[in-house]
């Protein structure tokens, strides 16, 4: 189980944190790390892309990822930020990984970043395969927020061991499914997928959580966050949520090749 009382410190959007203190038991549920840039995204495929190829411990790195964490400009906030996240998804409540930098003014920071979900515990150690590099990205690209603001979060996926972390209370706590992320930023072509639940738009938006459904401008349009492309309702494109985990079990694994293949290495995220 993962506790959330210290992420929970990070701040709330209005009144929307006002839960059952229960709520903040949730297994799988995430409230810091939800706020993600989506500029880190692209950056990981540009300065981070052999994050996946070693450990994610800093001795595992290569040069250019380890300068790329210690760059004291904004694009080494960003780098960061996408390795802490990272470390969330892949990591379990266990392990860590901790680094210094040097900022401008040559003020000396030591960064610890603690595992949250276990997605893939062997990346401390050793490089990540295929499915880690999937899942991994999936579990960061869920956990961006338009807003950059946290947001009590769900995740979800047939795929171990999130499978097994949802418990009843979750699924009760957390009734609105709000879409699927699946891709691999580490990839030839690094892409990542999301749909929404047309059902679930207004609560999702409501939630400051735009990222599925897209950014509705004022002028009507919808704007994507970075990368993310949105490809529509999920009811095109995934398997019917699955009753019992509230979770989509598999989507078309790339949404604009005819015929393409289902995968089930798929996040689904749900919200109060």
């Amino acid at each position: 189980m993962i506790g959330l009382s210290a992420a929970f410190l990070f701040g709330c959007v209005g009144d929307a944190f006002d839960l059952p203190e229960d709520v903040l038991e949730g297994e799988g549920a995430l409230v810091d790390g939800n706020r993600l840039s989506s500029n880190a995204l692209a950056l990981n495929s540009l300065a981070l892309n052999s994050l996946a190829l070693n450990g994610i411990a800093p001795n595992k790195l290569d040069a250019q990822s380890l300068a790329a964490i210690r760059d004291p400009t904004n694009q080494g906030e960003l780098a960061r930020a996408f390795v802490r996240y990272a470390v969330g998804c892949a990591l379990t409540t266990s392990q860590s990984i901790s680094f210094s930098w040097t900022d401008a003014s040559n003020v000396v920071h030591q960064e610890t970043y603690p595992g949250e979900l276990g997605i893939a515990p062997a990346w401390a150690t050793g490089p990540l395969d295929l499915n880690g590099q999937r899942m991994v990205s999936a579990c960061v690209a869920a956990r961006v927020n338009y807003y950059q603001v946290p947001v009590l979060l769900s995740l979800r996926s047939m795929e171990a061991p999130l499978r097994l972390l949802t418990g009843a209370r979750e699924l009760i706590e957390f009734p609105d499914v709000e879409g699927a992320f699946w891709g691999n930023l580490w990839g030839a072509s690094p892409a990542i997928y999301t749909c929404y639940n047309s059902a679930t738009v207004a609560n999702s938006r409501a939630w400051s959580r735009d990222c599925a459904t897209g950014h509705l401008r004022d002028d009507g349009t919808i704007e994507e966050c970075g990368m993310i492309d949105i490809v529509g309702p999920c009811s095109s494109v995934c398997a019917a949520l699955n009753g019992g985990g509230q979770y989509y079990p598999s989507c078309v694994e790339k949404p604009y090749v005819t015929g393409s293949a289902s995968t089930k290495l798929v996040i689904t995220t749900a919200l109060p």
